[in-house]
């Protein structure tokens, strides 16, 4: 996946202790998406807007708003978040992410 014509925020986003960054990028059409990686562990998301979670390397397990049940996500597979929810994700192994504010 490559991206063209955009503008990377120089100041970076890190949560959980530096173990979830990212790095947002503006399109010219003003729509946004974050780049970034998560370390081995276990996190709670509060989202704004709707997200589509693209995981591009590594596994998490993710637990959406209204589941009790975790489903296992790999590299090459996604997952959508709706609008002011939160959800849970169990990063398994070191994950690349590029998540999409919809």
């Amino acid at each position: 996946m490559n991206f063209e014509n955009v503008t990377v925020a120089l100041e970076g986003n890190s949560y959980f202790n530096g173990d979830v960054t990212s790095r947002t990028l503006i399109f010219a059409d003003g729509s946004k998406k974050t780049l970034g990686y998560m370390q081995a562990g276990e996190y709670g998301f509060g989202t704004e807007s709707a997200e589509l979670m693209e995981i591009t390397s590594g596994e998490v397990e993710v637990k959406l708003p209204d589941s009790d049940e975790w489903v296992t996500i790999k590299g090459g597979e996604s997952f959508s978040v709706p609008a002011n929810s939160r959800f849970q994700i169990n990063v398994k192994s070191v994950t690349d992410y590029c998540c999409s504010y919809l």
